[in-house]
């Protein structure tokens, strides 16, 4: 009897074909693929020992595969990693992606770290083993052409953690919206503009960094009458209220912050002399129209 380690299985969604470039090279996902690399701060990286029958078969890479017609290349990663290894929706939290775009196809590595602990199993035909990898000891396994040239970058960047925080009363106060009659009110429309930017995610060269697309943390500091905005937390954005001024209470985060390893952090505020006190703190800054543009 044939087992599964030699024979692939067949198609299972319309996504499921090779893209044949004019040099011969082909490329497995119709509408492109994705693959999920999961960190876990304790065990390393979840890798897949890819079946012998798959392309470059026998080589350690990345659960993922084929997105389907009109996926996100994130919803793609979590699903294929979900149907080859088991590994749970809910306990994942996107860090970052990157994209390798060819033109007539792409391949996009998502980042996620796992919020709750699980065990990775074999739940499909397209894995000979799947565990958790030491960071140190990825390098010493046979690697998947393509994921062993990501690597280095992707590796660099797991340390990385970008943050923003958000000089409230002073984006506020930087569009006409009517916040002089109603602090609170405006405080509010705009943390939950930061509620769906924290969502979403931001574009890498908008942050200058690395990568595609990133999901920072959000810190939104308010003073003053705002503090009796209703702002909800979620688990990427938080809210601080400052009992005193607001600039005071900006710069002990800011210090607090650089302070952790690989902190990126990013102070949005046009004041130029908070921008000056977190600068030199490490911090980068930007004005609060950079913010505006982002929110739309």
């Amino acid at each position: 009897m044939v087992t599964s380690e030699f024979l692939p299985p067949a198609p299972r969604n319309s996504g499921d074909a090779w893209v044949h470039a004019e040099d011969g090279s082909k490329y497995w996902g119709r509408f492109g693929a994705a693959g999920l690399l999961v960190v876990d701060p304790d065990r390393g990286v979840l890798l897949q020992h890819r079946a012998l029958w798959s392309h470059f078969g026998g080589t350690w890479g990345l659960p993922g595969g084929a997105r389907h017609e009109g996926e996100s290349a994130v919803d793609g990663a979590i699903r294929e990693a979900n149907e080859e290894a088991d590994v749970p929706t809910d306990a994942l939290r996107p860090r970052f992606f990157t994209t390798l775009d060819l033109g007539i196809w792409s391949y996009v590595t998502v980042v996620a770290d796992a919020v709750t602990s699980f065990e990775p199993r074999i739940a499909d035909p397209e894995s000979l083993e799947v565990r958790w990898v030491p960071l140190d000891e990825v390098d010493d396994l046979p690697l998947h052409p393509g994921f062993a040239s990501s690597w280095p970058a992707l590796r660099r960047d797991l340390e990385r953690r970008p943050i923003l925080v958000v000089d409230m009363a002073n984006v506020v106060g930087s569009r006409p919206d009517g916040w002089w009659n109603d602090r609170a009110g405006a405080a509010e429309r705009l943390g939950s503009q930061l509620q769906a930017l924290a969502a979403t995610g931001v574009d890498a060269e908008s942050l200058n960094l690395p990568q595609s697309h990133w999901w920072p943390d959000v810190l939104a500091v308010l003073e003053g009458r705002a503090n009796e905005a209703s702002l909800s937390e979620t688990d990427r954005l938080r809210v601080v209220r400052a009992s005193t001024d607001g600039d005071s209470r900006i710069v002990s985060e800011v210090r607090r912050l650089t302070a952790q390893p690989g902190a990126s952090v990013l102070v949005i505020t046009s004041d130029r002399a908070l921008r000056v006190q977190v600068e030199a703190l490490g911090a980068t800054t930007r004005g609060t129209g950079w913010l505006l543009d982002l929110l739309g």
